[in-house]
């Protein structure tokens, strides 16, 4: 029962939050047309997010592929270390259920109101969390305890701990951002407080009329990966399929990417127009005054050229640093440009940036996160490395990779009972 409610529903975000806003409504007295319009409505959402999310990682995820092929890296393909997945799933699996019901208890019987509902998420977080006591070696029930508790204390503490940050750069407090980005943008928030400057926002550009559509982000998006592509493709051949030509290939790469953002922000302000008012029973009725944690694309809807900036910011820096770190073998082990990353939770962080610190915040922020991102990944690799370090490579650098390193301190504490 507990694998199939963690399969089917909690791995599932449409239905997840399908559920999650019929009870909200429930809970509220609505009728039953608002409850099966709002709770549709929701998991329509939440598909057309996913979608637009899967079209962007796909593309981000060949050129690292072709990027790791070039500088002649072996890592695992897909989602997961299959054989940790093989070996210690079930371990993950029951840190996932019991970390949940330790997570709704912190949000009912404390001051840290967070519901988490990053559904992929709920599954990630325990994956490296496990994959850190394992190194440790924590064992047997101890590694599903340790697990479960670490877990809660991720999903309850992280969105909780930025929530000032993601309320200034959206002025908008009923939610908070439940993602990896939460050290990154920890980092960009205090750097662009300091060293920004609020009256230049990334969203008040002067761009000549002729040049008008830079202000749409399908875009500017879609150039700025034609042209990443373009690059890519003749350092690393291999990114282009057998007969294509790099530029036609490109070409079509960046029309996609401008279409997954275009379907992605749909899906977030379908999502946000129907789980926010839907989560206010729950918040009222079983949950006084907790706030729903989203995906970090969430954020994206609302400074937009901030994302754009920011991955750029952060693909220019942090491959800077991979080739010196490569060069100067600093962690022992090659380390690959953090696509996937400098997109995802750089993006992130940019918008972080951007509300402390306008451009210059979002621009340095996310410089200063780009380094902490690199020596993240560097040295989360080397304390995971015979769990998950090909998985940890490729979807590291944040907090997967700090949680993972810390849940690996805490199993050595533990180790030995």
């Amino acid at each position: 029962m507990i694998n199939w409610i963690a399969t089917n529903i909690l791995q599932n975000p449409p239905i997840l939050l399908g559920l999650i806003a019929a009870l909200g409504l429930a809970i509220q007295k609505k009728k039953i047309d608002e409850i099966v319009k709002g709770s549709l409505t929701a998991a329509f959402g939440m598909l057309i997010l996913t979608e637009g999310v899967n079209m962007l990682t796909t593309i981000i995820a060949n050129i690292n592929t072709a990027v790791q092929t070039q500088m002649g890296v072996k890592v695992a393909k897909g989602l997961s270390d299959i054989t940790f997945t093989a070996d210690y799933g079930g371990a993950v699996g029951m840190a996932m259920f019991f970390g949940l019901i330790v997570h709704l208890l912190i949000a009912r019987f404390t001051p840290i109101k967070t519901i988490f509902l990053t559904g992929h998420m709920l599954w990630w977080v325990p994956f490296v969390i496990v994959a850190g006591l394992v190194e440790a070696g924590v064992k047997g029930v101890l590694l599903v305890v340790l697990g479960a508790i670490i877990s809660a204390c991720y999903w309850s503490c992280m969105p909780w701990i930025m929530r000032k940050y993601v309320w200034a750069a959206t002025g908008d407090d009923s939610f908070l951002i439940g993602h990896p980005t939460g050290i990154l943008s920890l980092i960009s928030g205090f750097v662009a407080k300091h060293v920004g400057n609020k009256s230049h926002s990334t969203e008040d550009l002067k761009i000549p009329e002729g040049l008008s559509f830079f202000r749409e982000i399908s875009i500017t998006g879609g150039l700025v990966m034609f042209i990443v592509d373009i690059v890519v493709g003749i350092i690393a051949p291999s990114l282009v399929p057998s007969g294509s030509n790099v530029v036609m290939y490109a070409l079509n790469q960046g029309l996609t990417f401008g279409a997954g953002l275009l379907i992605l922000l749909y899906g977030v302000r379908l999502l946000i127009n129907q789980i926010v008012p839907a989560f206010q029973g729950i918040a009222e009725k079983v949950v006084p005054g907790a706030k729903p944690a989203f995906d970090v694309p969430i954020l994206f809807n609302y400074r937009p050229n901030a994302v754009i900036i920011g991955f750029l910011t952060a693909m220019i820096t942090s491959t800077i640093l991979v080739v010196v770190a490569n060069s100067m073998h600093l962690f022992g082990i090659l380390i690959v440009p953090m696509v996937i990353t400098s997109f995802f939770e750089c993006g992130g962080a940019a918008v972080i940036g951007e509300g402390q610190g306008g451009l210059r915040g979002a621009i340095v922020g996310t410089a200063v996160a780009s380094v902490a991102m690199i020596a993240l990944v560097g040295f989360s690799a080397i304390l995971l490395g015979s769990t998950i370090r090909n998985w940890i490579l490729i979807f590291g650098g944040n907090d997967l990779s700090l949680w993972g390193m810390f849940a690996e301190g805490v199993g050595r504490l533990f180790g030995g009972f």
